[in-house]
């Protein structure tokens, strides 16, 4: 039941499954509006093009008509009359062009009826439609319960990736400092988009799971809680992520701050020795007269005799008093 991925090269491509009597069918598109019989009917449009309100089933009201095609939506929850307006976000079934990393289905949930509307195949879909094949959908709380579970189930390793992504950069801190801090900035990036729509889902289901309907049995209630409580546990492994980065960067920082210390220290070190060396040179090169032993056989060796001396005594004091330990 999944179209296009690219929304702007194709119209509004809907597909339409029936359950009756345990029998799973599928049904012109046009006639889910007109349909009466028993049974649980879905309708799901996918990969929108620039369509208006009026391409959806009649039946839509027109406040969630415009919910449902909106190019920029949020999770959330809404009860309206006898129905819900229910928005989320999951993982895509394929990188979606434009996409900030999660793609979003918006569904108008009724106790026969449920129609959903994404602009981007969503891989949970998949394991709804086998769901719904397999007669373990029959009415809309199922269908909401199930689909909050499967959209949990697929992001959930994604997250986990993210956590363990960051456990490796832990371990690499005495690598390539300047690739691991890009390393770091992408998990971040990849946390915070995650959990700007992840927490949002939590709450969607959370209140949904309070609606007062007949038709959101004990168990749909119960499986609502559970993906919410997904969810949440996920919204919090995403903020420590973020803050793991974030100290990891740091660390980073401090690393780099220290590593620049010692090259400093190393150079002011070389610096200080030569520095009575190039003096001692310089003044027994002076081209005047009067230069102390300067036809002597011995001179020359005797110069580089003493300048040794002064490198040792210089080093020996840098080690006494301990600079060369840092």
């Amino acid at each position: 039941m999944n179209g296009p991925a690219n929304p702007d090269a194709n119209p509004l491509v809907a597909t339409a499954l029936i359950v009756q009597n345990g029998i799973v069918a599928e049904i012109p598109p046009d006639e889910v509006a007109s349909y009466a019989g028993p049974g649980f009917v879905w309708l799901h449009a996918d990969g929108m093009g620039e369509i208006d309100a009026t391409a959806l089933p009649g039946y839509v009201p027109r406040m969630a008509a415009n919910a449902l095609i909106a190019h920029e939506t949020r999770p959330r929850c809404d009860e309206v009359d006898d129905a819900v307006l229910i928005n989320l976000r999951g993982t895509a079934l394929a990188e979606a062009h434009g996409s900030d990393g999660l793609v979003s289905i918006r569904v108008w949930v009724e106790q026969r009826r449920v129609t959903s509307v994404s602009r981007y195949p969503l891989a949970a879909l998949g394991k709804v439609e086998a769901l719904m094949r397999a007669g373990k959908i029959t009415d809309g709380g199922d269908f909401v319960a199930l689909l909050a579970q499967a959209i949990s189930k697929e992001l959930d390793p994604q997250v986990a990736d993210l956590g363990d992504s960051l456990d490796d950069c832990e371990g690499m801190l005495d690598g390539d400092i300047y690739a691991l801090r890009r390393m770091i900035a992408r998990i971040r990036s990849q946390a915070i988009v995650l959990r700007r729509f992840v927490a949002p889902d939590r709450d969607a289901l959370g209140q949904m799971a309070q609606l007062e309907f007949d038709w959101i049995s004990k168990d749909d209630r119960l499986h609502l809680r559970e993906a919410a409580d997904r969810f949440a546990r996920m919204a919090e492994e995403l903020e420590a992520v973020r803050e793991r980065a974030a100290l990891l960067h740091e660390q980073l920082t401090d690393l780099r701050a220290e590593m620049i210390d010692q090259r400093s220290l190393a150079i002011a070190v070389t610096a200080f020795i030569f520095l009575p060396l190039t003096f001692v040179t310089g003044l027994l090169g002076m081209n005047v007269e009067g230069i102390p032993f300067a036809h002597a056989q011995w001179a020359f060796w005797g110069v580089v005799a003493f300048c040794g001396v002064i490198g040792a005594g210089v080093m020996g004091w840098f080690a006494w008093k301990q600079w060369l330990d840092d």
